[in-house]
């Protein structure tokens, strides 16, 4: 089978965990098509775990699908991988997307920590459904997207839903900047050589806590 490999169970797709099995039990509950599969569990990735970035480790078992289901709460690579494993134990090939993304409605706090608009390695899914490739990015919890004036992304399971480039109120949003492009697995080193080099002061003596997001969600849940 061509897509055999984005089938395969990993260490960080660990969709063979008593957790995410659940979690794939509960979508399947009643049957459906395999983009209504998808698009269930797209629902349920997306506000079921809750969006926060200023609670990364960067240590590999953070970065599991089990862990994130165990936390309850994740960024968008964290949520990425996530889906993309549910959909793997699914029988849906996925694989991993990053890319570069700038938020055009970033707090000035968020923009000092980070000294730049631009967010590196943000993650999305590239699943394969009815013959071709779509993709989407769970990331954002439809109550977040709320507090910041912007509609939750809904995917259809046929049209590609990535980060929305317009607020409801017709604001410049989020634009992606570059792509990485997809991968078999998630590659921990990968990514931290691009923040390395996006973000090198907050490298500078401190490498086991690192806070990185797609727009300032702390400041959004106190709104």
């Amino acid at each position: 089978m061509e897509h055999e490999r984005y089938l395969r169970r990993t260490s960080y797709l660990d969709f063979d965990h008593p957790r995410v099995a659940v979690l794939v039990d509960e979508v399947r509950r009643g049957g459906g098509t395999p983009r209504e599969l998808a698009v269930r569990l797209f629902l349920r990735v997306r506000d079921d775990v809750r969006y926060d970035p200023y609670s990364i480790t960067l240590v590999k078992e953070a970065f599991t699908a089990s862990s994130t289901l165990e936390r309850g709460r994740g960024y968008c690579v964290t949520k990425a991988i996530l889906f993309a494993a549910g959909l793997r134990a699914l029988g849906i090939p996925a694989r991993p997307g990053f890319a570069d993304v700038i938020n055009h409605l970033a707090t000035r706090r968020l923009i000092e920590m980070m000294r730049t608009d631009v967010f590196s390695y943000h993650g999305y899914v590239e699943l394969w459904l009815d013959g071709k490739w779509v993709k989407a990015t769970p990331a954002f919890n439809a109550s977040l997207c709320a507090k910041f004036g912007a509609p939750p992304l809904e995917f259809d399971g046929v049209h590609d839903a990535m980060l929305q480039p317009l607020n409801s109120g017709g604001q410049r949003f989020m634009e992606y900047v570059r792509d990485h492009g997809t991968v078999e697995d998630f590659d921990l080193e990968a990514m931290l050589r691009a923040w390395r080099e996006v973000y090198p002061h907050l490298f500078a003596g401190q490498a086991e806590q690192t806070p990185a997001g797609d727009f300032d969600a702390e400041a959004a849940e106190r709104r």
